[in-house]
């Protein structure tokens, strides 16, 4: 088996599923690996019990801004009764997939990370820029403890970060997928209060009444995004607001006219849309629900930064150029969901979402998730030769 599979494969078996990851044991391993590439290690405790690991590959001009490669180090739970395989022992197949959790998103690109710049290293190449890694924790359950600190703090200023790649999506055709934006998440919770009485009764005014009314308003508008992105081919999921109502409260017992009742609704904005007007549309739906009617919410972000794709773009054009000379066709996309580039972009540094697995099926967070040996050792050399480039870039005018 080549060793570059056999480590990832080793790297799978680390469990760090939510609620209890074993972060400890994930850092310890990784860090074994930078060591012995000869790579700088640093550990940032941005809380109690989640570290940051950063290894740094110096470059020859360290007054550069450097390049950042970001991954995190948790994976979302599991349905064992749903997998064939343990989804904790990276079994590989006879056709060489290996199934685990954590095996598209995103333990692969941690490892293929370390594996390009061990093919680079043995190649005895240097580079000017400094490369740094990063892996981060709690990326899936919003970076509230991981990136969103960890980009606050000193220790992530003295990266001098110019250019980052992060994680991004597979692609089930020969197109590899690259987002250089994302949408932003709002969580909102609507409240309807209203006349409560017995069960027997036609009490106007109703709780339920108005919820019913905000209900028909935000999935009106849904069916309406959703049909968009049917209509044009030339939309992705990225390109239109999903909105699905994910909670509902409410109720006492069965002859108990309720007070109050709440739903839960979770909205993804793309860039493109005016989210102050958004916002306004919001407040309209629940005005014409009626009186008593209240949203509060529970995750608003508002950033909407973007990152250059155009040509002009020293980053982009040393991306893209390696991209042509590989014959890897890009699909350009705003990211459907949301991932740690959001917090990297929020402080003004250029982020990519890549990760280079085409012909494969999109499996994160699903049951039975794998990834091909050979997609993987591929995305190792697409790496070797990315870094390279990004790593070169000629001194940017604010550079001096």
């Amino acid at each position: 088996e080549d060793p570059s599979v056999r480590l990832f494969r080793e790297y799978l078996k680390i469990d760090t599923v939510h609620p209890k990851p074993d972060y400890d044991a994930a850092i310890q391993f990784l860090e074994h690996v930078g060591t012995d590439l000869g790579l700088a290690c640093q550990k940032v405790e941005v809380c109690q019990g989640r570290v940051v690991l950063i290894l740094t590959w110096q470059g020859t001009n360290p007054r550069l801004r450097s390049i950042l490669l970001n991954s995190h180090t948790d994976v979302v739970p599991v349905f064992e009764e749903h997998w064939t395989y343990p989804p904790f022992e990276a079994v590989k197949d006879s056709q060489g997939n290996i199934y685990a959790r954590g095996a598209q998103d995103m333990k692969c690109v941690s490892i293929q990370y370390l594996e390009a710049i061990r093919r680079l290293k043995a190649e005895g190449k240097s580079f000017a820029r400094t490369i740094h890694l990063t892996f981060v924790p709690d990326e899936e359950v919003g970076g509230h403890k991981g990136m969103e600190m960890f980009v606050q703090r000193p220790e992530f200023r003295a990266l001098n970060v110019g250019f980052a790649l992060d994680e991004g999506l597979a692609s089930p055709s020969d197109t590899f997928s690259v987002f250089y934006g994302e949408k932003s998440p709002w969580w909102i919770k609507v409240k309807c209060m209203g006349s409560p009485g017995h069960g027997s009764r036609f009490i106007s005014n109703t709780a339920a009444e108005k919820m019913h009314k905000v209900i028909t308003s935000f999935l009106a508008f849904r069916e309406s995004e959703k049909q968009r992105l049917k209509s044009d081919s030339s939309l992705t999921l990225g390109d239109v607001t999903s909105l699905n109502m994910t909670m509902l409260e409410g109720g006492v017992s069965f002859n108990v006219v309720p007070s109050e009742m709440a739903a839960g609704f979770d909205i993804r904005i793309p860039p493109t849309v005016d989210l102050k007007a958004f916002e306004e549309q919001v407040a309209s739906w629940c005005r014409g629900a009626g009186d008593g009617v209240t949203y509060e919410f529970h995750q608003k972000c508002m950033d909407q930064h973007v990152t250059s794709t155009e040509e002009s773009d020293p980053w982009w054009k040393a991306f893209s150029g390696v991209c042509k000379d590989m014959k890897l066709q890009l699909k350009l996309e705003i990211f459907p969901a949301a991932t740690d580039s959001r917090y990297i972009r929020a402080v003004r540094h250029p982020a990519i979402g890549f990760s280079p697995m085409n012909r494969t099926p999109v499996l994160l967070h699903d049951h039975n998730e794998f990834l091909n040996e050979q997609v993987f050792l591929r995305g190792i050399d697409i790496y070797a030769h990315l870094l390279p480039a990004l790593a070169s870039v000629p001194p940017l005018p604010a550079e001096g």
